[in-house]
């Protein structure tokens, strides 16, 4: 049933889901674009029609328009943008994770914005925070691009070809033992969550 409805999605819904998401987030809304990224990657393992390639150009086109756009926002309303974000949100947008992102762009700039594309809550305020610190935009898109489609290419090419693997060696267990996989990968997730969790 369930592998009936995933092939019956349509390969451009996927994409543009894919691009739609991770620019929102990437213009600074807290959206879950690496689990859509990761989903759809997985996706293209066991769908005929979804082409890895593109979900990967979807995620990086997502990526670069996003944070160009959250620039664009960071220029105009500077911190303001920021002191919204931290009432909306204030899981991501505290004082002290906005001052720490800031830091790091004061002392990595451009590179802080290739890399913040591979961290969740660098990710969200690439673009507003270094339009906000004058970062040139030709220098902030060149990171900006260079970062995303590392990013989405990379990761799209790892989890497709994790999934297409994992496809060919559960394909001689049974669903009862994919399940006792799946069970025991969660309860060793929360256990070493539980116990991190007091540090």
């Amino acid at each position: 049933m369930l592998t009936e409805w995933l092939h019956a999605v349509p390969p451009l819904l996927v994409y543009v889901v894919v691009g739609v998401v991770v620019g929102v987030e990437s213009m600074g809304i807290p959206l879950p674009g690496e689990v859509v990224l990761v989903a759809a990657a997985l996706m293209a393992s066991h769908h005929d029609g979804v082409s890895p390639v593109w979900v990967g150009v979807a995620a990086s086109a997502g990526a670069i328009i996003g944070d160009s756009a959250g620039y664009a926002l960071g220029k105009r309303f500077g911190p303001r943008i920021f002191s919204w974000a931290g009432e909306k949100f204030p899981s991501h947008f505290s004082q002290d994770k906005v001052g720490r992102a800031q830091a790091l762009f004061e002392r990595h700039g451009a590179w802080a914005v290739f890399f913040g594309r591979f961290v969740a809550l660098l990710r969200i305020l690439s673009g507003p925070l270094a339009a906000t610190m004058g970062m040139h935009y030709g220098k902030f898109l060149l990171a900006n691009a260079a970062g995303g489609i590392a990013w989405a290419g990379g990761t799209t090419a790892a989890v497709y070809f994790v999934g297409e693997a994992a496809e060919h060696y559960l394909a001689e267990f049974s669903w009862t033992a994919l399940v006792v996989v799946l069970v025991a990968v969660i309860a060793f997730s929360v256990r070493a969550r539980l116990r991190r969790s007091p540090r």
